[in-house]
């Protein structure tokens, strides 16, 4: 009972846990078993700096849907070896590549948006981040980037709830949601193979910029490359991460601006002079306000861990409550205020701000997905009036995985006939930099 009143009301679970127990408190979870939550920055920060033979990957996490070779399955030695493989595409002059491919996904999209009457921005925002992380990811269309467009959407909806779910010992097909769930998995293994064999076969595989072509060429220190199941596995998790959790963001950053006017009528300005700072410390913001994972963790793998001011036995999982260290009051005053200046002139710290995790085991996409929603938020506001509003907050809704707003981030919008040719020019000139 307490497990399931600390997840399905995310926003007053575990905010009364804390009131009642202090800081950190032992909740025996489903999945987990006996877990320890923890929200002191210290003990944050020393959980994230934690050898791996001390505590390392949950043994339950999302490896369990997006394959044994996804970055999320993997350990030790062999998650940093795999994770030296796959920094590079998002960094750099490969990451500045990327931006020119999300404002053309955005413009597409919001070419369709209606005028004058509400409606949800996250399906929208589902498309937009689906359509750049394929892109991304295989570099061109054709017809297996047309049926994976139609494929992932389902696929990872459901393999985002089941990530919480035990794997059945029995396998009753299509008759259960695993079955459901294997069988899209077999479909997207053979787009993928089909995929890698056209590759091979590219004379300027070496030319190419998309994450494919990369993963396809790159070597471990031993000169080994990744195998196909390895790739499969990997790309899978690239999409999965890239996708619904930066759409959700996106969304939420849509229904906070709405009610914030302020916040709202400095950004447009700002972004008709062609600045970002204001924009970029939104999305700080909402990701701290608005988190889209509430929870991020380790297993204890050591006899014992001394964890701060805990002893922590062995197969213990540790996890931190997201919500509950941005909700911290000594860390960010008036915290349950959405207030972006908060983040114009300082950067979070990254082990009390930590949407996308930390340590060894921080997102890898992490600048990826904040450089997309700084695109996509920037078209829009540049393209779009977006109308203020007074209603209630959006509640949260669980998705599985990730937090969405119950209403999908409702807007009325009116595209704009008031906006300055000067700004859109040197708006094109950054994105072509």
């Amino acid at each position: 009972m307490q497990v399931a009143y600390a997840l399905t009301m995310p926003r007053r679970g575990m905010p009364r846990l804390r009131d009642r127990y202090g800081d950190a408190f032992t909740v025996d979870m489903p999945i987990f078993g006996r877990t320890v939550v923890i929200s002191a920055p210290a003990e944050i920060k020393q959980l994230f700096q934690a050898r791996s033979d001390l505590a390392d990957n949950l043994d339950q996490n999302l490896g369990q849907v997006l394959g044994r070779g996804s970055l999320f399955a993997l350990t030790g030695d062999e998650h940093r070896r795999r994770r030296k493989l796959l920094v590079p595409p998002f960094h750099g002059r490969r990451l500045a590549a990327y931006e020119a491919v999300v404002e053309e996904e955005t413009v597409r999209e919001l070419a369709s948006w209606p005028e004058g009457r509400p409606f949800p921005t996250l399906p929208s925002m589902m498309r937009i981040t689906l359509n750049v992380i394929l892109r991304a990811v295989f570099g061109a269309e054709g017809a297996e980037f047309a049926r994976l467009r139609e494929l992932l959407p389902a696929m990872i909806t459901l393999g985002s709830r089941l990530a919480v779910v035990p794997v059945p010992a029995v396998d009753w097909g299509r008759w259960s949601p695993w079955g459901r769930f294997w069988a899209m998995r077999r479909e997207y293994d053979a787009v993928v193979e089909r995929l890698i064999t056209t590759a091979e076969r590219d004379d300027r595989l070496d030319e190419r910029d998309d994450i494919l072509a990369m993963l396809m060429q790159s070597r471990y220190h031993d000169g080994s490359p990744m195998s196909r199941s390895e790739i499969a596995d990997e790309l899978l998790t690239l999409l999965a991460a890239g996708h619904e959790t930066t759409a959700t963001t996106l969304a939420w950053a849509v229904e906070r601006i709405r009610r914030h006017p302020t916040v709202l009528r400095d950004l447009v300005t700002e972004v008709d002079a062609g600045g970002r700072t204001l924009r970029e410390a939104t999305i700080v913001e909402v990701q701290r306000t608005r988190p889209v994972i509430d929870l991020v963790g380790r297993q204890v793998k050591a006899e014992t861990f001394q964890l701060g001011r805990w002893t922590i036995p062995q197969g213990y999982a540790v996890l931190v409550s997201i919500a509950l260290i941005h909700d911290d009051e000594a860390l960010f005053p008036d915290a349950r205020a959405f207030d972006p200046s908060r983040f114009v002139d300082a950067k979070p710290d990254l082990y009390q701000w930590i949407p996308f995790g930390g340590g060894t085991r921080r997102c890898v996409g992490a600048a990826f997905a904040t450089m997309e929603m700084d695109v996509v938020l920037r078209t829009l506001l540049r393209e779009f009036t977006v109308e203020p509003t007074t209603e209630p907050d959006e509640r949260w809704r669980s998705r599985g995985i990730a937090n969405a707003p119950a209403g999908g981030g409702r807007v009325i919008v009116r595209r704009r006939t008031d906006r300055p040719v000067a700004a859109a020019s040197g708006e094109r000139s950054e994105v072509a930099r």
